[in-house]
Parts: C-alpha cells; structure tokens; sequence
C-alpha cells in the first residue's frame, strides 16, 4: 500500500477514535460539571431528510434531538449508544472488525443488551451519525458477501489482484473497499446489472471485453460497499457508469439508490450516491419494442410506481414517462426476458443499442 493510501487510513482511523473518545469525555464532563449528561443526535426522521437538487441525491436537515439521563425514556438507549461507542473504540483501535449480528449477541454481556437486531442496528446508525463516521470506520461491518466484479481492473486489497483473473466470479467487494487501492484499469465504462444470473450471463459472453467494461453484479439492493466502489470508480477513475436492472419499480429503485441514494442512508449519501450514473435497464418502452415477455403488475406494483411518480428522485422527464407508460401498459418484465431471443441477444442486440442511445444523448 502506498503510503499517500496509509496516510490517509491512518488518519481516518485517528479521526474516528479522537470522535469516539470526545463522546465520552463529553459525558464525563458532563457529569464533573453536575450536569445531566447528554447526547446530540441528528435526526433522522422524514421531516428532517430533505432532497437537495443541487447535489441530486438525499442529505440530513439541521435538526437535532437529545439522549438525557434526565429523560427516563432515554436512558437504556442512551447507555446503549455509550457501549457500542466504547465497543467500536475498542475495535478500531486494534485495527479489527466485527459483523453487526456479533455485535448484537456481544452485548448480551453488557447488561443492557438490545431485545432485538433491528434495535442494534438503529443504535450503531445513531453513533455513525452522531460522530460523522461510517459504519465501516467504526470497524462494524454488514452479515452479507459483498457483490462481484469482472473485469480488467488491478486493485491492491492486502494482496495484487486482477478482477478478470479471479475466476468466473470475478472479484468479491470487500466491505472496507475504501483501504482498497485502484493501481491499475484498462476499461472505459462501468455496467452493473441486478442479478446474478445476468452478471454470470454477461462473463459468459465476454461482455467485460466487447464492450471494454467492469461487470458489477449488485446481487439486488446493492450493499453500501457495492455503491461506494461504484462511486469511486466513477470519481477517480472518471468511469461512467450504467445500471440494468428489471423492468419494474423495485428495479428502477435498486439503480436509483445508487443514483441518487436512499432517505435511510442520508447521513452517508455523499459517499455513496453516484448522481451521473444513467438507467439502461428494462424500460416500459423496451417491453413494448422488444416484444418482450412479461407479467402483469400486482396492485404492489401499481401502488409503489405510484410513489415512485411522486418521489423527487424520480421527476425527470424520462423517469415521468417511463413510470406513466409502465402503468398504462400494466406489465412488467425482467433482465432474463430478452432470452426470448436467444442467450447472447442481450450482448449482440440490447447492449449495443442501449450505449449507443446513451452516446447520442451526451
């Protein structure tokens, strides 16, 4: 690892524990001072997550709201958010990590363990806002396997890989992709694809090479790893990016989370949300022009692309038209669709055509 790349984990890593070691002796002090010790968390309710058009994507508002010892409600959680603090302390300053669910079951021994993962979770966001870290800096990491990428890209992760020599499966996203170092890329452009079956479809076809790209494969909701290797392929080696996914609303939500993040994930949205990457996935206009196979929307359907018509995210003209057509038709279909036509259709026909319509619009 170079060392412009140690230099900037280690100060990282000093960053995060100078925050954490702050929050305590906030208390402390608190607490000499014979005041009520208390905690500033911003908020993370609705009102306070706002869309911001210039960034294009999601970010917190200004409000905050306060964990008291004075306020019985909030003691447990209050106490809670204090150990995972000195939990994540106590893991960044060794250099080591711990999934969210050991976490969970570590606190088991604390005396104030949480009833359930979801409460966990919740208090570990509520530290990663408070202090302006990442989960990932705080050394906690997701349960998952991170998604795969195929493709001529060197990186350096502990060791000198090459993501197109790895196997079919390519290279596997770590979840500290940020200590990752890019040394070396011979591709042009990014093309991530929602499933798996398409992803393997597309290595089978030699697509990494045909259309001289990375592979990414999001496995469906793309994790936070996944959208921040995306991000910073796309800022640092200036590698547009094209999303594919299925032709209906959870399709279009999985690429727009990635274009313009998640109203969860506003505290981190800047280092996640790819706000140029462009939809290439299953259109409503494309199950008309292809003739593809299709099923009919569920009123689920129906009711969330609605939502979708309303949502900031999705007011430009080309999100508008395809939600209202995809509607009117009352069908949707899936990336597999095009085999209709033969397995290498998607790579000889549909790709091809796509890129090219996105040429042509930039």
């Amino acid at each position: 690892m170079t060392d412009v790349k140690k230099s900037h984990k280690e100060e990282r890593k000093q960053y995060t524990l100078n925050k954490l070691t702050g929050l305590g002796q906030e208390i402390i002090e608190n607490i000499e001072q014979k005041k009520v010790p208390s905690i500033r968390v911003p908020s993370r309710g609705t009102g306070n997550i706002v869309y911001d058009d210039a960034k294009r994507y999601y970010v917190l508002g200004d409000r905050f709201g306060k964990r008291s010892l004075g306020n019985v409600k909030q003691i447990r959680k209050l106490g809670q958010m204090v150990y995972v603090g000195n939990f994540c302390k106590d893991l960044v300053a060794r250099e080591k990590t711990a999934t969210i669910r050991e976490m969970y079951y570590v606190s088991e021994g604390w005396g104030i363990s949480f009833k359930t993962q979801q409460e966990s979770n919740i208090v570990g966001e509520d530290l990663e806002v408070t202090l302006g870290t990442t989960r990932e800096e705080l050394g906690l990491m997701p349960e998952e396997d991170g998604a795969s990428v195929y493709g001529d890209i060197t990186l350096l992760d502990e060791v000198e890989v090459n993501a197109a020599h790895m196997g079919k499966s390519g290279y596997t996203i770590s979840p500290t992709i940020d200590q990752v170092e890019f040394l070396d890329h011979k591709v042009d452009k990014v093309l991530a694809v929602e499933t798996m079956g398409m992803f393997h479809r597309l290595v089978q076809e030699n697509a990494h090479k045909r259309f001289n790209c990375l592979i990414v494969g999001l496995k469906g909701q793309a994790a936070r790893a996944t959208r921040r290797f995306i991000k910073r392929v796309n800022e640092e080696l200036g590698l547009p990016v094209y999303i594919c996914n299925d032709g209906d609303p959870w399709g279009f939500h999985i690429a727009q989370v990635i274009i313009s993040g998640s109203a969860k994930l506003a505290h981190v949205n800047h280092q996640l949300a790819t706000p140029d990457a462009k939809f290439i996935g299953v259109t409503a206009s494309d199950i008309i022009n292809y003739d593809l196979p299709t099923d009919k929307l569920k009123d689920v359907d129906v009711m969330r692309l609605k939502e979708l018509s309303k949502d900031p995210r999705y007011k430009d003209e080309f999100w508008q038209t395809e939600i209202k057509k995809m509607l009117k038709i009352g069908k949707k279909a899936e990336q597999q669709s095009f085999s209709k036509y033969g397995l290498e259709y998607v790579v000889d026909t549909y790709f091809p055509a796509k890129f090219e319509e996105m040429e042509n619009q930039a």
